[in-house]
């Protein structure tokens, strides 16, 4: 490898860095929302541990504890929703896009990271 080689790698890493200091989400949020089909099925607070059966016979299981949001189990037949484990801070999300329901953490006021202004 030459020097212009290892200048464009350091180059590189240091743009990631920074893009992942200013994009990453925001601090611990505070609810976790719940919406299936776009709908807005249920706002669930992270200080209070539940469990949650979201849909019918398609469904999706949300659990939150010690102030983290996770789906723990679905009937869906690639279980990427369970697998994204827990989430916690302002704009993360977990998805299952086969039954259409979405888990987004939100905290009071200031609107998260991936808002826009209209």
């Amino acid at each position: 490898m030459k020097k212009s080689d290892f200048l464009l790698l350091g180059a590189l890493l240091l743009t990631a860095a920074v893009l992942y200091l200013f994009l990453r989400p925001g601090g611990a949020g505070t609810w976790a929302v719940v919406t299936a089909d776009g709908q807005e099925q249920g706002r669930y607070p992270l200080s209070r541990d539940v469990t949650v059966t979201i849909g019918g016979e398609s469904y999706n299981v949300l659990q939150i504890a010690n102030g983290k949001a996770a789906v723990i189990e679905a009937n869906c037949g690639d279980q990427t929703c369970v697998r994204m484990g827990t989430i916690f801070r302002e704009g993360e999300t977990i998805v299952c896009l086969p039954h259409r329901v979405t888990v987004r953490i939100e905290g009071d006021g200031a609107a998260s990271f991936d808002a826009v202004a209209g």
